[in-house]
């Protein structure tokens, strides 16, 4: 059960991480100090595959339409994505993901939308930097070396997300440790030596759980893994980069006719662990969580 006691406990283990401050950077002009406030990230689904039906755009009309859209309702940064996570989904090629890309990144760019490019193909991501996109949502570290060049040379910002496997579409069953949080901080120290290295100075941490892992089907478990990875995220603040969290759909869990308020109720959860982006289908109404989150101030003590 998720209650205080949990809470408290946690905290009495790994309070210290509360102050850990992560930089603050821009991204293309924009100015973000994570610290001060929590952004949001909206989602274009370009593939006809995913799972989330009101995110998925099958036109470049429709995807434009929905990116403004996302903008206007509060959304930081808009996720284009063109090839679907799901385990069944149709492999896309670069060429395809290319083609299905660059004119919606380029439209949403000029009109001033920060776009963050998903994928784990180096070819998509250059076309998509060429097109005006600001952020790498890298998915795999198959070529991660020239990725990280790319990104040094376009002077993008980089997600890098926790993967068991060389990309998104080649996971297996996830392998569970101990404490897990600090297998993703060991993981990513790794990934972030590696990307300053190579130059890349706006670097995002992804504890990567929209990712679709065999043994992770059971709603049960996965539910309980994604709420422990919310409410621990904090804890990734030692190693100084902004955090960005996936909220997970749990139609399962939800029911078909409310599947709709599972992202809204992970997103209090997330906020609450210390989540510094949102990534999320359901803008309008995380927006105005956000919001009400801030409106949130001590009372006065007598």
């Amino acid at each position: 059960m998720l209650d205080l006691d949990a809470l408290r406990e946690l905290l009495r283990r790994h309070g210290d991480a509360l102050t850990a401050p992560v930089r603050a950077f821009d991204i293309k002009g924009r100015a973000f100090d994570f610290n001060r406030r929590r952004a949001l990230m909206g989602v274009i689904n370009l593939s006809p595959d995913s799972g989330y039906p009101e995110s998925v755009c099958t036109s470049e009309a429709a995807a434009v339409e929905r990116g403004l859209l996302l903008a206007a309702q509060g959304a930081d940064i808009v996720d284009v994505g063109a090839e679907s996570t799901l385990p069944g989904a149709r492999r896309v090629p670069p060429h395809e993901q290319q083609a299905r890309m660059v004119p919606v990144v380029r439209r949403l760019a000029d009109s001033g939308v920060l776009v963050s490019a998903e994928s784990y193909y180096p070819e998509v991501l250059e076309a998509a930097a060429r097109a005006g996109a600001a952020l790498f949502n890298l998915t795999g570290t198959r070529q991660e070396d020239d990725v990280l060049k790319l990104a040094r040379r376009f002077e993008m910002a980089v997600i890098h997300c926790y993967v068991q496997g060389e990309t998104v579409r080649a996971v297996e069953d996830f392998t569970f440790a101990d404490d897990m949080t600090a297998t993703l901080e060991a993981y990513f120290h790794e990934r972030i030596v590696q990307a300053t290295r190579q130059g890349v100075t706006r670097n995002i941490i992804d504890p990567g759980l929209g990712f679709y892992y065999r043994n992770l089907e059971d709603g049960d478990l996965r539910v309980s893994y994604q709420l422990h990875s919310f409410l621990n995220t904090f804890r990734l603040h030692r190693l100084g980069w902004p955090t960005l969290n996936i909220l997970p759909h749990a139609p399962e869990i939800f029911g078909q006719e409310q599947r709709r308020a599972a992202e809204p109720f992970f997103a209090v959860i997330a906020l609450l662990g210390g989540t510094h982006i949102v990534r999320t289908h359901e803008l309008e109404t995380v927006a105005r969580i956000r919001a009400v989150l801030e409106r949130y101030r001590p009372p006065a003590m007598p």
